[in-house]
């Protein structure tokens, strides 16, 4: 229902009451900070209802997500309580939720569904556009930069670092995008003059990896693509798009061939290598809710491998691991480089020693070491090895020598499994992160020389890492998800991607979770990512980090972190489609200009 909810009333009237950007807002300042309710700019009624009749009624107005289990909020639902209790740690109830994100402090904790907790919609956007057409996205972009209003982008909600959710915002919800065609034949991007060889897919953004991947295996084939089945196109490939399969083929935006998009303006424009190369350049890997909004993207699509699977666990009961499981673990990672020339990839898990360890609850007096879930493809490409465990044969023999078995009681344990298809392994292997809470990312890439140069500082890295105050924070993931495949890719140069992603092999990342509406946890949470963040960096100071997955701090140094030498070009193409700055985020290209200051985002 469009304009009946209590708690937007409730809302303007604290705004006013208690701001005291408003009640000094004038005329003469209105385009100093975006606007908001009580504001003399912000849209009335009788455009809000022009602007949904437009959109044949997909304007919304969402209640915050958990105000049916707060008594005095119109949604108030004792019986649908319990459920939303139950799915809150369901990734699949926040991406069907017009403005839920997967974890909480990106909306500020300003409406958990717990007892005793308060609620309200303050952290959350106050209308959205549910999409389904390009026209759709274009009539809320020309709608927010009429009004200077706040926009934001929301997909699935899978955003790690913040950018889908916005208080006092229009939102553009993409999650319904999801056109469909296979080009079994070639593709030829619009006004070029080749047609591309191979097969192709062209989808909206809103489509997630679970259906593409059933939709293509279907015709025996997949795409690079994101390890969560609710990880969608849009986000995905503008931050770039690591893969269990870019070692061998590349990152998900090297494949990308034609992008739609309505750009600040509300255009709805055709980006590829033949047009607006710029804009196509700058979405993929510049980072999205900044050049443009992506509606569709045509990407090349490979014949599904088969693969040989392997779980392999190290570990080592306490008491006195540490001298030996932070060796063991640098020893292990410094293979990977060679590892990946091999053809391996996977995902590792350095597991530090703790006491019960939350993997292993059986184990009472606590273990550490390390796991991987790991593959090879078989067929194809066929060049590369077809036994897995013979990969990991001298690995393991090192160990035995090097940290003989019986006398420091390590345990080996592998499992090796084949499957048939992509879709085969993702079925039994996908993401299963829990959603619904507060979590703060931070990481780093390790190239070669990280990883081989000295591993005695990289143990020492490894040991600094994994101190926390949860088990979950002082657990490091190791993704092994760069190789050959990226480092040269023909396309490497057509993407605005962090460029030592071209010369990396491992993305390591770690978390720092906090308890809601604690400003002291929420603090040393924060410090604890910096802290990591400057200690890894000491190990790899020249590459830089992975946007989609890395701290959203904006420390001293943030945008060579996320993009390197890329960040100049990307910042003027940005002032160029941008000027008035239409798309805002943090951690973004060219946002310096603007500053949230409490729920409003006024220029700095």
């Amino acid at each position: 229902m469009i304009f009946s909810r209590g708690w937007l009333l409730g809302l303007t009237a604290c705004l006013l009451s208690c701001s005291p950007l408003l009640t000094s807002a004038s005329s003469s300042h209105k385009q100093q900070c975006k606007a908001i309710p009580g504001t003399p700019d912000w849209p009335s009624p009788a455009s809000w209802k022009r602007l949904n009749e437009s959109l044949a009624g997909r304007l919304l107005q969402p209640p915050p997500p958990g105000a049916v289990c707060h008594p005095g909020q119109p949604t108030y639902d004792a019986g649908k309580c319990p459920n939303l209790l139950a799915d809150w740690s369901k990734l699949d109830y926040h991406h069907t939720n017009p403005v839920s994100t997967y974890w909480n402090n990106w909306s500020n904790d300003t409406c958990l569904p717990y007892p005793g907790y308060p609620c309200s919609g303050q952290g959350y956007p106050l209308f959205v556009v549910n999409a389904t057409t390009a026209r759709h996205v274009q009539l809320g972009v020309r709608f927010a930069k009429k009004h200077n209003i706040r926009l934001v982008v929301k997909n699935t909600g899978h955003d790690f670092i913040g950018r889908s959710s916005a208080p006092n915002s229009l939102s553009i919800w993409v999650h319904s995008l999801k056109d469909w065609k296979y080009h079994g034949e070639g593709f030829r991007p619009k006004r070029c003059k080749t047609t591309l060889p191979g097969t192709y897919l062209t989808a909206g953004s809103g489509s997630q990896m679970w259906d593409i991947y059933t939709r293509l295996d279907e015709m025996n084939q997949t795409i690079v693509g994101g390890g969560g089945k609710t990880v969608a196109l849009g986000g995905y490939l503008t931050g770039g798009g690591h893969s269990l399969l870019s070692p061998y083929y590349g990152m998900a935006a090297d494949h990308v061939v034609e992008i739609e998009a309505v750009t600040p303006s509300g255009e709805v424009i055709t980006a590829n290598s033949c047009q607006n190369q710029d804009l196509f350049w700058a979405i993929l890997g510049g980072g999205g809710s900044t050049f443009a909004i992506p509606t569709l993207f045509t990407l090349k699509t490979h014949p599904t491998p088969s693969l040989s699977h392997l779980n392999i666990l190290i570990t080592h009961p306490l008491p006195n691991t540490s001298s030996i499981i932070f060796p063991l673990q640098a020893y292990i990672t410094s293979q990977f480089p060679s590892l990946s020339t091999s053809g391996l990839s996977g995902y590792a898990f350095l597991l530090p020693p703790f006491t019960p360890f939350p993997l292993f609850p059986n184990i009472t007096n606590g273990i550490g070491g390390f796991f991987m879930s790991c593959v090879v493809l078989q067929s194809p490409p066929s060049s590369f090895p077809q036994d897995i465990l013979s990969l990991w044969d001298p690995v393991l023999s090192h160990i035995n020598t090097t940290f003989p078995l019986s006398a420091n009681n390590f345990t080996t344990l592998t499992i090796p499994t084949s499957y048939p298809s992509f879709l085969a392994y993702f079925a039994a292997h996908h993401d299963t992160t829990p959603a619904g809470t507060n979590i703060l990312p931070g990481g780093r890439l390790l190239d070669a020389p990280a990883l081989t140069r000295n591993l005695t500082a990289l143990s020492e890295t490894y040991s600094s890492l994994s101190r926390g105050p949860q088990p979950a924070s002082s657990i490091i993931a190791a993704h092994l998800v760069s190789g050959p495949g990226v480092h040269t890719h023909p396309n490497r140069f057509k993407t605005s991607l962090l460029p030592s992603w071209r010369t990396s092999y491992l993305h390591v990342v770690f978390g720092e979770s906090f308890t809601p509406l604690n400003e002291t946890a929420k603090s040393e949470a924060y410090a604890r990512v910096l802290g990591k963040d400057e200690i890894i960096k000491q190990l790899a100071p020249d590459t830089g980090a992975y946007m989609n997955e890395a701290s959203p701090i904006e420390e001293e140094g943030w945008r060579q972190r996320l993009w390197g030498e890329n960040y100049d070009r990307l910042k003027r193409i940005k002032r160029t489609v941008d000027p008035t700055d239409v798309f805002w985020c943090t951690p973004c290209v060219g946002n310096e200009r603007w500053k949230q200051v409490g729920d409003r985002l006024c220029r700095v």
